[in-house]
């Protein structure tokens, strides 16, 4: 069941010269102090200054969610009836508004174009409605997705604006789970996870047959490192929520979990099932994303050329464009589309990898430049409310100060925000600090996730060999270089140092899977050889009796008895 509230009874006719917007860039914003009623509101303070309610009027809600099923059929699937020849009835095809439309009721991306035409339609309806919360709500949800979508991080701002002032128009309570899904998905940007948990929970509360707030629960639970809610939450939006968009969730599940066939399989389907250019680019996006974890960077590059020639303002296909070719030693290439990249959507991790790129190749000026874009990327992101201590702590652990990256993770890890790359990151960062027995422990942690990481291998595999684990070592470092041989310009070849460093396992296997010897039998004690005595002298031998005539004067001696007289 869909948790839309319910339109005011006034019908709403977007302008015919909103619809032709087609700008590249949204509109201005719309006057967001225009209502008086709303003009006492707090200060605002990132997506978890508006506490979420305790769940309670689920009637209300639903008798909302009802009435925005049905507008949302009404818009969609609206007709203008044009006589042909033959007086039949021909469909108009939708403009850029239905269609931004038809792509956030279906929970699937819509295109730039007609995300801003969206923007600039609610703006005008919001100018001259400022009552009307389900298109305050609208309008915030649409500013989050072209915040993130075009790294224009300002309009999260503008997003939380126009979300409260949804909920100061009506309520949450009453109906406005809209407004509270769009709080959920700006926390989510924000890296905010906490937050758009409760948000997402608390409408999960009110309309338990309602798919809306999954998604942002999914996104919510994978951040906080929490998995198996995470699953549970995919599976139960696969039931309610049929299709691409489902199937799309069902791909990130088993990538998650290491699945690596299914999640392949999953993301063909889905890509196959696309409903529109958007939707087809960010499935073939996600194909390109598992070649090359898989080590496959020809035929990561070939699905990025189609996601590209699918939707040409699909830009982060451009940088996963860029690894492709550094792995296939492209290196003019890769520094072209990373260039593109950047300046299409400048994300601090794509200035990061281009500024890796440029120090593997020597060029260290041109590092140094990218390194100070990143840095100048990371505080305007944090001037936004967005915590973007994970990606600042990588930066800290390879080319700054490791120290404060192990103080920067130890703070997410304490706030709960426990995913495998924050266990990975605060592993590598006690490392590289000097604590190599502790980061064991973290680093372990990502890569018994089950996500099939080259650089968690790799991180793993160098702490073990640090701490004297050879044998583990040797067989994480291969596992590295196994799964994908390029997965870093700087680490990869550092990996393929460490591998040689060990060297061959000894014979017989390692010596901890060896039995120990059995002890040989001790010998008895045996005396010390006596000094040999000096030969006895030989006694005389008398000689042999003879019979002689006895002695004159001596008689003849009589033989003794038994004695045989001699002869």
């Amino acid at each position: 069941m869909n948790v839309m509230p319910q339109q005011d009874p006034e019908p709403r006719q977007p302008s015919s010269a909103s619809r032709r917007r087609t700008d590249a860039a949204p509109p201005q914003d719309a006057d967001l102090r225009s209502d008086p009623d709303t003009s006492a509101d707090p200060p605002l303070a990132g997506a978890t200054a508006v506490p979420p309610p305790p769940p309670t009027l689920r009637t209300s809600l639903r008798r909302a969610a009802v009435g925005a099923v049905a507008a949302g059929v009404l818009v969609v699937g609206a007709v203008v009836a044009v006589p042909d020849d033959e007086n039949r009835a021909v469909p108009a095809r939708p403009g850029p508004v239905e269609r931004a439309e038809a792509a956030a009721t279906a929970g699937a991306p819509a295109a730039l174009s007609d995300l801003t035409a969206l923007i600039g339609d609610r703006q005008q309806w919001v100018e001259k409605h400022p009552a009307d919360a389900p298109s305050w709500a609208a309008l915030g949800s649409a500013y989050v997705e072209w915040g993130r979508r075009a790294a224009d991080l300002s309009y999260y701002g503008r997003a939380e604006q126009a979300l409260k002032r949804s909920l100061a128009v009506r309520p949450g309570e009453r109906g406005n789970g809209a407004a509270w899904v769009g709080l959920a998905s700006l926390a989510n940007a924000r890296h905010d996870y906490l937050a758009a948990k409760k948000w997402g929970e608390t409408v999960r509360a009110r309309a338990p047959k309602s798919w809306l707030p999954y998604p942002v629960l999914i996104d919510a639970y994978r951040g906080l490192g929490d998995q198996a809610a995470a699953n549970k939450a995919t599976e139960t939006f696969a039931a309610l929520r049929k299709g691409a968009p489902a199937l799309a969730r069902t791909a990130e599940m088993y990538r998650d979990q290491g699945w690596r066939e299914d999640a392949l399989a999953t993301a063909q389907e889905t890509a196959d099932r696309a409903a529109t250019p958007a939707e087809r680019a960010a499935a073939l996006h996600r194909l390109g994303d598992l070649a090359w974890e898989r080590g496959e960077p020809e035929e990561a590059l070939a699905q990025y050329d189609a996601a590209l020639r699918t939707d040409r303002a699909h830009h982060a296909s451009l940088a996963g464009r860029a690894r492709a070719l550094v792995a296939l030693d492209r290196a003019d290439e890769a520094l072209a589309a990373y260039q593109t990249a950047v300046g299409q959507l400048p994300r601090p991790e794509y200035v990061l990898e281009l500024a890796e790129l440029y120090e593997s190749l020597g060029l260290d000026g041109d590092a140094t430049t990218q390194y100070e874009t990143f840095h100048a990327l990371i505080e305007e992101a944090e001037a936004n409310g967005v915590d973007e201590s994970l990606l600042r702590a990588r930066y800290e652990s390879d080319h700054g100060d490791p120290e404060v990256a192990v103080e920067l993770l130890r703070s997410e890890w304490a706030e709960l925000r426990r995913g495998a790359e924050v266990a990975d990151a605060l592993g590598w960062a006690l490392y590289r600090a000097g604590e190599p027995q502790e980061a064991l422990t973290y680093a372990a942690k990502a890569v018994d996730s089950g996500l099939r990481s080259a650089s968690f291998a790799y991180h793993l595999g160098a702490i073990e060999r640090e701490t004297g684990h050879y044998g583990p070592a040797r067989r994480h470092l291969e596992q590295a270089l196994r799964t994908n041989p390029d997965f870093s310009p700087l680490d990869a070849p550092a990996a393929r140092e460490a591998l040689d460093a060990l060297g061959e396992p000894p014979s017989g296997g390692p010596k901890d899977m060896q039995p120990p010897p059995a002890p040989e039998p001790v010998a008895p004690a045996t005396p010390a050889p006596e000094a040999p005595a000096a030969p006895a002298k030989p006694k005389p031998v008398p000689p042999p009796a003879t019979t002689s005539p006895a002695a004159p004067g001596t008689a003849a001696k009589k033989p003794a008895e038994g004695t045989a007289p001699a002869r």
